[in-house]
């Protein structure tokens, strides 16, 4: 398969794909008996790809939008979240967790790195949506797009953790494709995509390829069984193949429930459910 066929395959029909995923939210609240949902607007196209899809699923005053910064964190990323909220028609509520992060690393681990506070302010920001979402009664929204979870990059029980996430079947490319149909803000679309885990902190930096490239890499080998050496064959860098399949294999666990040794004959998650719908 060729490059520009691979990049055929990945163009979303829009309006389709935007109708298809707002009903499974609509459906997921519904199965669930619950209010509506719960998201943390990080200033991102995720997030807000996301917000918009459940606001046009359950209508925007169904939709519990946060922001939640720490002290370092970007003020472009506030003016994006407001912004978002304001076009998806969402009350957002801002809650600063740097309260509760600097009292741990300062009395605790004050030697921790970067990544490792960025991991525990990704945690922090789930535990308050979750929070959220037992006082009102809904579902917390998932912002994981599919490039995200299959590379690993993201924090276990942290920004992957949800109870429904509308977008992640989506390449980052679709990602940005559909949340510009759907009226998400340009500056939010173009924008460098970061986690904004610290000052000058971006995705493609972390990872050391970009986006486009890393789709059409990850479309070759998940949806499409090719091996790795079969895809440097379709013209794509061996170096970036070999990490891209490096990462997914070292953090396929995150993709998973946790590890349950088998004792039963029907052990959760490794067997059958029960039988439902």
């Amino acid at each position: 398969m060729k490059r520009e066929e691979v990049r055929a395959r990945l163009a979303l029909h829009p309006e389709l794909a935007a109708s298809t995923l707002a009903h499974f939210v609509a459906d997921a609240v519904a199965g669930a008996g619950a209010t509506g949902v719960v998201v943390g607007l990080s200033g991102g196209v995720d997030s807000a790809l996301a917000a918009a899809l459940a606001a046009r699923a359950l209508g925007g005053e169904r939709v519990h939008a946060f922001y939640l910064p720490y002290r370092s964190s970007s003020e472009q990323s506030r003016t994006d979240a407001r912004e978002v909220a304001r076009v998806c028609g969402l009350a957002l509520r801002e809650i600063d967790i740097s309260p509760q992060i600097d009292a741990y690393f300062d009395r605790e681990e004050p030697e921790a790195d970067a990544v490792r506070r960025g991991n525990k302010m990704a945690r922090e920001r789930m535990t308050i949506l979750f929070d959220q979402s037992k006082k009102n009664g809904t579902l917390v929204l998932g912002t994981s797009n599919k490039t995200e979870l299959l590379l690993g990059y993201s924090t276990v029980f942290g920004d992957n953790a949800s109870s429904l996430n509308p977008i992640g079947d989506l390449y980052k490319g679709q990602v940005w494709a559909l949340a510009a149909h759907l009226g998400v803000p340009d500056g939010v679309v173009s924008k460098a995509a970061t986690a904004d885990l610290w000052p000058g902190q971006t995705d493609e930096g972390d990872l050391g390829f970009d986006y486009p490239t890393a789709d059409e890499i990850l479309f070759l080998l998940f949806d499409q069984g090719y091996l790795p050496d079969e895809v440097v064959a379709a013209g794509y860098p061996e170096a970036t193949v070999s990490r891209i399949v490096a990462l997914e294999k070292a953090n396929r666990f995150k993709r998973r429930m946790m590890l349950i040794a088998r004792l039963s004959g029907s052990a959760v998650n490794l067997d059958r459910e029960i039988p439902r719908d």
